[in-house]
């Protein structure tokens, strides 16, 4: 079984390290010297190739027997389309902004299985509710914190990038969909500031951001949210730098310059907000479901809470987003899973034996989840 990764970055690094444990695993990326660290670090191989183009993809994946995405989200939809038209199985935790079920006939009439969104949130939150979903009569409401931050709190954004800072921006652009009484409805992101008291972490600010994605065509619950988690005051800083302008995407004159502030402001924000090698760095993520079951109101919380890995020199959100997407890989490779069309974690969350396989998995890379469930009647 050969696999091709595509993407070097801390993700794409730590999938291929995974799977080439069991696998033939060659990476692609466009940085030359990361694909060769890479090469020196792991049992991997490597090749440099710009896979901006959906062509270039095409002839990068044709001799491979499944394809691993993690590229950045712009470049998402357009890899995920061109690898289905190849005719390749794929694997992918690229955060794209557009609806990836819309590809869902392309993948049937290739005969495709396309597992998408599966890193942490989405990923690790969409198996869970679709886990509890499926065991519960009715769904009343989802409720998922999540957000990766530093030990250390610097001002004044008390943040570090642990992803591409094109990818953090456009989560603080994205339009953030909820579902309110049955319906779909539209907020800011940034919007609905709120404070959240989490064990051993102490209290956090939550606000809206667009990452229900899929969670809102496939469960059906009369209330559903996900709120990203930063250290108190963040969001009122990041609607500022949104509101003057800085995130625009259209380019302005300087002097006779053509700039886009957001290239300016990530690359102003990355020199700032860098993580340091061997900074401390954690992921918490707590999830909420309610419904009914047998008459019955019930509560179903799942707590994670994952810090840097000093040992393998492993970020938290490298771990948390990576494991998930090599375990389904795993799987789709070894022939566990295999349904053609495109598939969002939650369908595997309801095939309960999956589910407990994966949660197993992530509790042997030390990635575990607490569980409590409550009987609120």
């Amino acid at each position: 079984m050969k696999i091709v990764v595509l993407g070097a970055g801390m993700v794409g690094s730590l999938i291929a390290k995974d799977l080439a444990r069991d696998f033939d695993v060659t990476v692609v990326d466009a940085d030359a010297a990361r694909v060769e660290q890479l090469s020196k670090e792991a049992n991997v191989n490597g090749l440099t190739r710009d896979l901006s183009k959906p062509e270039e993809i095409k002839n990068v994946v044709k001799d491979f027997d499944l394809v691993v995405g993690a590229l950045p989200g712009f470049l998402g939809y357009m890899m995920l389309k061109a690898v289905i038209e190849a005719g390749k199985n794929i694997v992918d935790i690229s955060f794209s902004p557009e609806n990836t079920l819309e590809l869902d006939s392309l993948a049937k009439e290739n005969n495709v299985t396309a597992v998408v969104d599966i890193g942490v949130a989405p990923g690790i939150s969409n198996l869970i509710v679709g886990y509890v979903d499926s065991m519960l009569d009715k769904t009343e409401s989802v409720t998922i914190f999540v957000g990766g931050l530093p030990i250390k709190r610097v001002w004044p954004y008390e943040y570090k990038f642990v992803f591409s800072p094109y990818d953090l921006i456009d989560e603080y652009l994205r339009p953030a969909r909820l579902v309110e009484c049955g319906k779909i409805v539209v907020k800011p992101p940034l919007s609905d500031v709120e404070l959240v008291n989490l064990p051993k972490v102490g209290t956090l600010e939550a606000f809206n951001t667009d990452g229900l994605r899929s969670l809102l065509y496939t469960i059906k619950a009369y209330n559903m949210k996900e709120k990203t988690l930063r250290y108190p005051g963040h969001a009122e800083k990041m609607r500022m730098l949104r509101e003057t302008g800085f995130f625009n995407k259209e380019p302005m004159d300087v002097k006779g310059v053509k700039i886009r502030p957001i290239d300016l402001t990530a690359k102003l924000l990355l020199s700032m907000l860098r993580r340091e090698e061997d900074e401390g760095e954690f992921t918490v993520m707590r999830i909420i479901v309610e419904g009914e079951k047998d008459g019955k109101k019930m509560r179903y919380t799942y707590d994670l809470l994952d810090y840097y890995d000093e040992k393998n020199k492993e970020t938290s959100m490298a771990r948390t987003t990576g494991f998930p997407c090599a375990i389904v890989a795993r799987l789709v490779a070894n022939g566990e899973y295999i349904n053609p069309g495109v598939n969002p974690p939650e369908y595997l969350g309801k095939k309960h034996e999956l589910f407990k396989k994966i949660m197993d998995e992530l509790k042997k890379r030390n990635v575990s989840l607490e569980e409590k469930v409550e009987v609120l009647d």
